[in-house]
């Protein structure tokens, strides 16, 4: 195929390669590639091909870099979507598309937009994540550990606020300074949603 690029495994002797001038993702069998490589003329090294939706790059199978390899799904990052999503904002929706390779003919079973250009990624069972607090608030001397503890400090032109924040509510709803004064702001998120994100201006 034309324009390979990025090469995933299975763990059962097949390869998987992005062809992005053909817009296809290629199974092929090592081993059968290296009997072709040796003048074998018989050998069948192509295995099946699908159409991905446009231009490939980066692809991964599950668990492919780990000694636990599956061979159950694999992804192709797509360059382009071209016509598969509305084209909003600045930059437009690219596409990811995943592929059950569980079986011997590989079978489309989802798309989602992404932002562009998907790059490199992997796919590991969900038992093996295990989640953790990142973010310890006693290791951060000036958060505002309490919503209630919100204040302004002021130091001769130098006002300092510590302010926090649960969404959609601020701890202090004015904060009244001077024109020239040198104003700090430590603003603390205390939402229990770690990943709500809350404006600020």
């Amino acid at each position: 195929g034309l324009g390979p690029l990025h090469t995933a495994f299975d763990g059962r002797g097949n390869a998987y390669t992005t062809l992005f001038l053909d817009s296809q993702m290629v199974k092929w069998n090592i081993d059968a590639a290296i009997k072709a490589f040796q003048g074998d003329k018989n050998v069948k090294v192509v295995v099946d091909r699908i159409d991905v939706h446009y231009q490939p790059g980066h692809t991964n199978a599950s668990m492919s870099e780990t000694r636990e390899v599956d061979g159950k799904w694999l992804v192709s990052g797509n360059k382009f979507s071209k016509d598969r999503y509305l084209p909003v904002g600045p930059l437009h929706p690219e596409n990811e598309q995943l592929i059950d390779i569980s079986g011997e003919k590989m079978r489309l079973v989802h798309e989602a937009p992404v932002y562009s250009e998907p790059h490199d990624f992997i796919i590991v069972r969900r038992d093996k994540i295990k989640t953790t607090q990142v973010r310890n608030i006693a290791d951060f001397p000036d958060a505002t550990k309490d919503f209630n503890a919100c204040k302004v400090v002021r130091s001769g032109r130098k006002v300092t606020v510590h302010l926090a924040s649960v969404a959609p509510a601020y701890g202090l709803t004015d904060i009244k300074v001077k024109q020239g004064d040198e104003v700090t702001v430590f603003l603390t998120n205390l939402d229990k949603v770690e990943d709500l994100t809350h404006g600020f201006a």
